[in-house]
């Protein structure tokens, strides 16, 4: 019986990147030995243990079969005799089939540590095309190490193409498919993911309503780089920038879908589109199992991106109704969230990545005015019920116009200077 570190914490450790789980895989024993030693099972389709001390999952060597389409139809062995060697070869890329032993000794059969030196994600072997899992997990790779300079190999990313059009892809379920999205937002350049999934045809297949927006045309005095799908690349890397949370990103990346839904007679316009991709937004939600959280944020920030870019342009009274929708009295960090996600909007477009953003700071100045005032001043003046709702959004009104009439006088002043 044989214990070796595999996987992320081995490849991790020779690329110097911080990693936070450990891997072992048993080679020369079954799964009595593992009982027998005090290790609890948890697999559900192939043996693996936690460690009776650490709780670190311990696998049995194994190799695989395809039984079926899809990326659960496998047959497993994991009989006494299956080697180190064959167990890394079921993985997927090179870099994921490096193993060490306990004296610290690399074992490195598929040149995984070659590929980590020249920063290439390549496939270990044909077996790869037989889970398509492993299409959504390279692209979370491309993503993650996409600032250290990593690319696909060309003959992986061909094979990708291949199975896309073999129709693999079309077999995952969406849980499946949320889960890469969701981790793929936390990765440093989540924007590389959906670059990854569109170079090999299966974005069009898990979320056309990104993939439509490809070729679109914008208007080139507000997006000098035209096309609608660069842009929300682009927004997606600048949220990123601004915020590590993975709503925020979300909402980036699907801000725009009313976009690929206007009338391409009226191009490079979309008037509307805001409303518009409201059930574009929906149908990718329901269909993905997006939780709740991540769909309120991407609804207020596509529905009203252009109200915070119009900032200095709106009543009083329509500050209010925003911030009424929003509920800036009772969920103050989505409100934020909102903001983020705009200045991400406003500064992800070519050129405009330094540009000033102070609608932002605009906007909390007047949510600030309008959270200020008390609803207990009018509970002591004895009103009830409508009537201090009433009241309320009167003061509030009067607090957030102070703002715009000071902002208003501010522009008259300087337009005649």
């Amino acid at each position: 019986m044989n214990i070796f570190l595999v996987g992320g914490a081995v490849r991790d450790k020779l690329l110097g990147y911080p990693t936070h789980e450990k891997d072992w895989v048993v080679v020369g024993a079954d799964a009595q030995d593992m009982l027998d030693r005090g290790f609890t099972p948890v697999g559900k389709d192939f043996p693996v243990f936690l460690h009776p001390k650490t709780k670190e999952e311990y696998a049995l060597a194994r190799t695989e079969r395809k039984t079926a389409p899809g990326y659960s139809g496998f047959d497993f062995n994991t009989n006494k005799h299956v080697t180190l060697e064959q167990d890394l070869l079921r993985r997927d890329l090179t870099i994921n089939a490096i193993a060490e032993d306990n004296c610290g000794n690399i074992i490195d059969p598929y040149g995984g540590s070659d590929d980590l030196k020249n920063k290439t994600l390549r496939h270990i072997s044909p077996a790869f095309r037989e889970d398509p899992v492993r299409i959504l997990r390279i692209a979370r790779f491309a993503a993650r190490y996409h600032h250290l300079g990593f690319s696909i190999a060309p003959e992986t990313n061909a094979l990708m193409r291949e199975m896309v059009a073999a129709g693999e892809v079309d077999a995952l379920v969406p849980e499946r498919v949320w889960k890469e999205l969701n981790g793929a937002l936390g990765e440093r350049s989540p924007h590389i993911f959906i670059e990854t999934l569109r170079a090999c045809g299966a974005l069009a297949i898990l979320f056309p309503e990104i993939d439509r927006l490809f070729g679109i045309p914008q208007p080139k005095a507000h997006h000098p780089e035209i096309d609608t799908g660069v842009h929300v690349l682009m927004v997606l890397a600048e949220a990123s920038r601004l915020s590590d949370a993975k709503t925020v990103r979300f909402a980036a990346l699907v801000h725009d879908l009313g976009k690929g839904l206007t009338d391409p007679q009226n191009w490079p316009k979309h008037h509307g589109h805001e409303k518009l991709g409201l059930a574009a937004l929906n149908q990718l939600c329901e269909r993905t199992k997006v939780p709740n959280d991540y769909r309120e944020l991407a609804e207020l920030v596509m529905e009203y991106h252009t109200h915070v870019h119009r900032a200095y342009e709106l009543k009083a009274s329509t500050i209010l109704k925003l911030f009424k929708r929003v509920d800036i009295f009772r969920k103050p960090e989505r409100f934020a969230s909102l903001l983020i996600s705009c200045k991400a909007d406003a500064q992800g477009r070519a050129g405009l990545e330094n540009r000033n953003y102070t609608q932002a700071n605009y906007l909390a100045t007047a949510a600030m005015l309008a959270k200020s005032v008390s609803v207990q001043q009018f509970i002591d003046s004895g009103l009830q019920g409508k009537a201090i709702a009433d009241a309320l959004d009167k003061a509030r009104l009067h607090a957030i116009s102070g703002l715009v009439n000071a902002n208003r006088t501010e522009l008259t002043d300087a337009s005649k200077t």
